[in-house]
């Protein structure tokens, strides 16, 4: 069941295309063979009150959040490395142009406190 929460500054939407940074970031994930595609689940979040660095108005961020079960450490590497890489070069553009910070991190849920239900593994697996 893992999590993908792109938070990012709200001055960033008219310069990158969000959406599509939602989109690499998950097939990014997906790839890595790391998770099921079927417990994969990835979303922005835009921040309009925030201060970044000197509070400067051109400062941007882009805090993305990976949360997923127990893993190995090699497994959480290989996903946390493959999202950071994704967002990075679909954000070159930005980093050329504009102050921004780009951050990602890897987090592990308590298995045993958390709740879910999904059916969409078995969808996926009649689909394949």
């Amino acid at each position: 069941m893992p999590h993908i929460i792109i938070e990012y500054s709200a001055n960033l939407e008219s310069k990158t295309d969000i959406r599509a940074l939602v989109d690499k970031a998950h097939a990014a994930a997906a790839s890595t063979g790391v998770l099921e595609l079927g417990g994969l689940r990835t979303r922005a979040v835009r921040r309009d009150i925030y201060r970044i660095a000197d509070g400067a108005p051109e400062n941007g961020f882009v805090n993305v959040t990976v949360r997923m079960r127990p893993r190995t450490v090699e497994q959480r590497k290989k996903l946390g490395e493959a999202v950071f890489e994704a967002c990075s070069k679909h954000l070159d553009p930005l980093f050329a142009a504009t102050p921004l910070a780009l951050s990602v991190e890897t987090q592990l849920l308590d298995h045993e406190f958390t709740l879910r239900r999904n059916n969409l593994h078995e969808r996926l697996r009649k689909t394949a």
